[in-house]
């Protein structure tokens, strides 16, 4: 048995979700180790799409641009009915509130390998492959008061000797197997969806009858979704009756039959190079929510903490959320001593969100199923009318990443005193500043920011100094308004904005002052000055 070193931050799994959460990490000067149990990138797809959100965490740790260059910006979602009559269309714009494409086609192995191009750049990351991680426990009960170090033992290929690392934190982003799930006495809490789905991705050069966007088909008896990923990429969902084949003559003669109403394949064409079939595999699609993300220094994030169904297509996306919300406040409890309970508002912000998301996507598999009794017909009527009243589409697909339900770091106020931005993002617009012309988060950086309208109060660069925060002027930006309309609509003269970009307080029109530094400020004390931390080790 090795003797057990010491990390600061140890990530089971170097998926996209933990590979992202090791980069937001080292933009802190927080070192890690990724334990992956494979060699290599999965080399097969399985996530196709990411919204702009998302589109903004990558910017973050630096790979947009080379995404820009393999993503397909998509129009939206569409129900269409059995025989492909539209029932109801949600558009998506090519330039979103987070300054990118509402919906981005994608192939994962192309936005792994990006990833992982980043880590090996980065001196704070380490990746060990072909590890196995076989148990997880902590030093003390998980408690915040004295939350301890942790063990991870592992064993590399082909080998059975144990060898340990100990960590001030782990993430574990080992997917809905998860480990770390265990290891923590976390348990699923079932949404109630479960369905087994075929899975296919298609390569093809022959003529696809296809919109630009997705394709949700609403059948009670074939339900389907369809969407084209790339120039010549394309991948069909559908729901598997008891028994059917995937394999052989007779699962092959079936494929043929589904993709008809998109793809004319001659007879002689089923294997041929014009239709590449690249992956084919049964999934079972499930609503899932662990009953607890964090125990201690040890929390789940990705699958590990969250399943749900792809209709919406925020799985992935979900994932990387959690990470671009965890990491910030870890990295400022772990460098700056910042109070452990900052770390309960993970949880407290992402749990709530991730619901809301599963329970968007059941909706749209129940619409897309709908049942098979004799009122199927009349809720999918009635759905499609819905959707054709004004706004009701802008206000589902706005509602995919709705604000931050009330915690500490966000106080929701009453909707009388009208907009609160607390809890919502700050939009990111292009900006010219200092003769440059970047995105918004480029110019801010990676820490606290405070936006202003007005000139700011002894109070308000009081609470900037107090959190390492620049303090910019929106006039200064030229971006075009967009700044300060936003902050107009929510009846503020600042905003501050915490490092993942969400608004953590305001300052109302006229008042001069922040309205809930009593609530968080305590969490983020630090017990150093940021340049007073010691290197990390």
């Amino acid at each position: 048995m090795s003797a057990a070193a010491r990390r600061p931050v140890v990530i089971i799994g170097a998926g996209p979700v933990g590979v992202t959460a090791a980069l937001l990490l080292a933009r802190y000067g927080v070192r890690s180790l990724l334990l992956e149990r494979h060699r290599d990138v999965y080399p097969l797809p399985r996530a196709v799409v990411v919204d702009d959100e998302v589109r903004r965490i990558l910017q973050s740790v630096g790979v947009h641009e080379e995404f820009a260059t393999l993503a397909r910006p998509a129009p939206g979602l569409r129900l269409l009915d059995a025989r492909r009559r539209v029932i109801a269309e949600f558009p998506r714009s090519l330039h979103g509130h987070h300054g990118f494409p509402q919906t981005s086609m994608f192939d994962q192995p192309e936005l792994e390998r990006l990833l992982r191009d980043a880590l090996d750049r980065r001196p704070e990351c380490e990746l060990r492959g072909g590890v196995e991680v076989v148990s997880v426990t902590q030093a003390s009960d998980g408690s915040p008061a004295a939350p301890g170090p942790v063990r991870v033992t592992f064993r590399r290929d082909g080998s059975n000797e144990d060898e340990h690392v100990w960590a001030d934190a782990v993430l574990g982003c080992d997917g809905a197997g998860s480990l770390t799930r265990d290891a923590i006495g976390a348990v699923w809490e079932d949404l109630h969806f479960e369905e087994s789905w075929r899975v296919v991705d298609v390569r093809t050069s022959l003529p696809v009858r296809t919109w630009e966007g997705a394709e949700q088909i609403c059948c009670p008896t074939r339900p389907a979704t369809f969407m084209r990923v790339g120039e010549d990429r394309y991948r069909w969902e559908f729901r598997l009756a008891e028994g059917e084949p995937l394999d052989g003559p007779e699962g092959l003669e079936q494929l043929h039959e589904l993709v008809a109403p998109w793809v004319d394949l001659p007879s002689a064409a089923h294997g041929g190079d014009d239709f590449e079939v690249i992956r084919q595999a049964r999934y079972t699609f499930r609503a899932r929510l662990a009953d607890r993300w964090r125990r201690g220094r040890v929390f789940l994030l990705g699958d590990a903490a969250h399943l749900t169904p792809p209709f919406i297509g925020q799985g992935l996306c979900a994932g990387l959320r959690d990470a671009r919300n965890l990491t910030w406040k870890l990295a400022r409890v772990l460098q700056q001593g910042a109070d452990d309970r900052l770390l309960d508002t993970y949880q407290q912000e992402r749990k709530p969100h991730a619901r809301h998301v599963i329970r968007v996507a059941v909706a749209v598999g129940w619409a897309m199923t709908g049942g098979q009794d004799r009122g199927a017909a009349i809720r999918r009527a009635v759905v499609g009318a819905a959707c054709r009243l004004p706004g009701v589409t802008a206000a589902v697909s706005r509602d995919l990443s709705p604000a931050l339900t009330a915690n500490p770091l966000v106080r929701r106020r009453s909707r009388l005193t009208g907009r609160s931005l607390a809890g919502t993002f700050c939009p990111q617009p292009w900006v010219l500043y200092d003769g440059r012309r970047e995105r918004l988060d480029d110019i801010l950086g990676d820490s606290f920011a405070l936006l202003t309208a007005v000139p700011p109060t002894s109070r308000m660069t009081g609470v900037a100094t107090a959190l390492d925060a620049s303090v910019i002027h929106v006039d200064d930006l030229d971006d075009d308004g967009t700044l300060a309309a936003w902050l107009a609509r929510g009846r503020a003269d600042a905003a501050l904005l915490r490092p993942d970009r969400v608004v953590l307080d305001t300052v109302p029109t006229g008042t001069g002052h922040f309205t809930d530094a009593a609530a968080w400020a305590p969490l983020l004390h630090t017990a150093r000055r940021p340049a007073e931390a010691p290197p990390a080790p």
